[in-house]
């Protein structure tokens, strides 16, 4: 066949055009995104395009009514857990897989597929599908320009991954095995790095001991011991002791961590426990005797961040300001500084509450 030197020209204009496309990044038409989650410990995942409307008729327009649509543009959608979840009700194991949608007026079909690494929806396969739900789309008030995807109605075991675009939200909820997830992560990381962590291992019987299993948490609270006897070791297993009727037990171990207090616990788990309590005078006299006594402390920064949580639990704004200050200042470094501002943001979020 011959070709003539105009077509020539295009083809070999064509060819240049591709290859450039290769070896530079360049602004797209519709943006890279990712969104997460964080649900329990189960981390959730979604990376996608985002098209805009620019001035289009989209659902029943581009994307048409009954078509199997990439829930973006470019390449597929996708939503990768990091563990096994539950999407509308139906189990899924943890992994990353291609997100799909098949839209209608009134409900939406969402398609999970094991192969993630589509152009478009191109390459396809239903039998390649993890799962399908159906679930009912929601009109919005205001125009939501540019397509977005993200987590809304939160809870500590759940979440929907909501698409948005136009006048349109679409969502989709994720549920977590909470008790089941957290086991599975707390054994993977003690057989990691922590794994001869003693507080790790307290930390690990004080989740068991609030979630239920009381001889787990012995198990877990005998072995931090085992790795140290540190002040949360013997408090953590002094309230499994506790919980499992060994009074006696648990008030010898509390009387031998109090003798191994630092100093640092020792205003912590004394003013701690009066906060506990809502015994908010007697916490704030106790810190103030504190400073008075102990002029040099080089705790005298955790002393007044206290006093500013005092304060601020008993509803007195202004002196709650004045510790919290103090204690910012006389913070010894960014750790310490850390710590003030996450006491102060805690309050913060619960007075909101």
């Amino acid at each position: 066949m011959k070709i003539s030197g105009i077509a020539l020209s295009i083809i070999l204009l064509v060819a240049a055009s591709a290859s450039a496309q290769g070896a530079l990044r360049l602004p797209e038409v519709s943006p890279a995104a990712n969104v997460g989650q964080t649900i329990g410990v189960t981390n959730v995942q979604i990376t996608y395009h985002r098209p805009a409307v620019n001035q289009r008729k989209i659902f029943g327009g581009l994307v048409q009514y009954g078509d199997l649509w990439r829930a973006g543009a470019n390449e597929n959608t996708t939503i990768s857990f990091s563990t096994p979840v539950k999407v509308e009700g139906q189990t899924l194991p943890a992994g990353t897989y291609g997100l799909y949608m098949i839209p209608s007026p009134s409900q939406w079909t969402v398609v999970l597929s094991k192969f993630a690494g589509d152009w478009g929806a191109y390459n396809y396969d239903p039998s390649e599908d993890a799962l399908r739900v159906t679930v009912t789309p929601q009109t919005l008030a205001e125009n939501q320009e540019r397509l977005a995807f993200s987590f809304d109605d939160i809870t500590n075991n759940s979440a929907n991954a909501s698409l948005r675009w136009e006048k349109l939200r679409v969502p989709v909820k994720i549920e977590v095995d909470l008790p089941a997830t957290v086991r599975t992560s707390i054994r993977n990381e003690l057989r990691g790095n922590k794994h001869w962590n003693s507080d790790a291992w307290a930390a690990a019987a004080r989740w068991e001991l609030r979630n239920g299993d009381p001889d787990a948490a012995l198990q877990y609270a005998n072995h931090a011991l085992d790795l140290g006897v540190t002040t949360s070791a013997l408090r953590t297993k002094a309230a499994v002791l506790e919980k499992k009727g060994d009074t006696k037990g648990a008030a010898d171990l509390r009387a031998r961590a109090k003798q191994n207090f630092s100093e640092a616990e020792e205003i912590s788990y004394t003013a701690f426990g009066m906060l506990g309590d809502k015994k908010y005078d007697d916490a704030i006299a106790y810190l103030t005797n504190y400073l008075s006594t102990h002029p040099n402390s080089t705790q005298a920064w955790r002393v007044n961040y206290m006093l500013g949580d005092a304060y601020a639990r008993k509803g007195d704004q202004a002196n709650s300001k004045r510790a919290f200050d103090k204690a910012m200042a006389g913070a010894h470094d960014a750790a310490e500084r850390e710590e003030v501002q996450d006491a102060v943001n805690a309050l913060g979020a619960e007075g909101k509450g």
